[in-house]
């Protein structure tokens, strides 16, 4: 029976939580108010504020009472889904705000990145990412002229790059992903609004076409108080060396 009562326990405050009865930073009702609503023993309480706990819902701190915490946007980091369509499937409303779209002269670094010559002409683009109008990923995107200069047709703040691309004939057929953790810089704490130096994950792409070819190359950093990455695998290999990504 207990252990019912902690399930239900647990399934009521996580619909008041989910509804937005309780907000986050709000305090959950005190062990002992539970206990007197439920009327059960604090085994159950416990039992239940462990389970959100683990949900990622609530924080708990000896002395303190338990509040609710800032729900993280997931993102699966094995697949390739664009920003815009990415948030509509979190239920949140996307947004972009365009810094820049621009011709520039590759460079050494970008012209490694992109496969292409130092002095070649490249687009880049640099964009400010909203989920529910909160400021949420700062995205640096460079591209090969071919590709990059039909960006210049459109509003980009109004659709998805990486879709208007694809329907364009330059669909991401393979890409490559690394993950770390940065200090922000000047331009990201001026736009993400967040002191200079703050930690912000950092997820490098490399996109390539059908024939293997690289056509994008881009850096995306975001908060991470609203974002945390996922990797989902099949397992580990008989030597424990290898895990194979299969979608998140």
């Amino acid at each position: 029976m207990a252990d019912v009562v902690y399930i239900q326990i647990a399934d009521d405050l996580r619909a008041r939580i989910v509804d937005g009865r309780l907000r986050p930073g709000d305090a959950v009702p005190t062990e002992a108010d539970l206990a007197e609503r439920w009327r059960t023993s604090r085994g159950p309480i416990r039992n239940a504020l462990a389970l959100l706990r683990a949900e990622g819902l609530i924080e708990t701190a000896r002395g303190r009472p338990a509040r609710v915490v800032e729900r993280k946007a997931t993102q699966a980091v094995d697949v390739s889904v664009p920003f815009t369509r990415w948030a509509r499937e979190l239920g949140a409303v996307p947004g972009a705000q365009t810094q820049e779209l621009s011709l520039r002269r590759a460079g050494e670094e970008k012209a490694a990145a992109l496969g292409v010559d130092p002095d070649d002409t490249i687009v880049s683009v640099v964009r400010l990412r909203f989920l529910d109008g909160r400021p949420t990923m700062l995205e640096r995107l460079h591209y090969t002229h071919e590709v990059g200069r039909l960006l210049f047709t459109i509003d980009p703040d109004e659709v998805s790059i990486t879709e208007f691309l694809a329907g364009q004939g330059h669909p991401i057929v393979t890409l490559q992903h690394e993950i770390d953790a940065v200090a922000a810089d000047a331009q990201d704490a001026e736009l993400l609004r967040v002191a200079q130096g703050t930690p912000i994950l950092r997820l490098t792409r490399t996109s390539r076409d059908a024939d293997g070819r690289v056509f994008e190359a881009s850096e995306d950093r975001y908060l991470s108080s609203i974002v945390r990455f996922t990797v989902a695998a099949s397992g580990i290999s008989p030597e424990g060396q290898y895990l194979r990504a299969v979608g998140g």
